[in-house]
């Protein structure tokens, strides 16, 4: 199922216009890249919140450190 480019209205998937507006919508081939894209961002997205969570750990463990005076 998918959802209207336009008004937002649930659709079957492979229609080429909306019944609800009118309005034509993505083909396959659009749909697809657009999917694997997304999941592209998706994968880099994780990547940084993995290394902003590295970098935290080990400023926290800096700053934990008593000093050495």
């Amino acid at each position: 199922m998918g959802f209207c480019i336009s008004c937002g209205q649930q659709h079957q998937d492979g229609i080429r216009f909306c019944r609800f507006c009118g309005t034509q919508q993505p083909g396959e081939q659009l749909l697809m890249r657009l999917r694997q894209e997304a999941e592209q961002i998706h994968y880099l997205r994780l990547q940084m919140q993995a290394a902003q969570q590295q970098q935290m750990a080990a400023n926290n463990q800096f700053q934990q450190q008593p000093p050495r005076w």
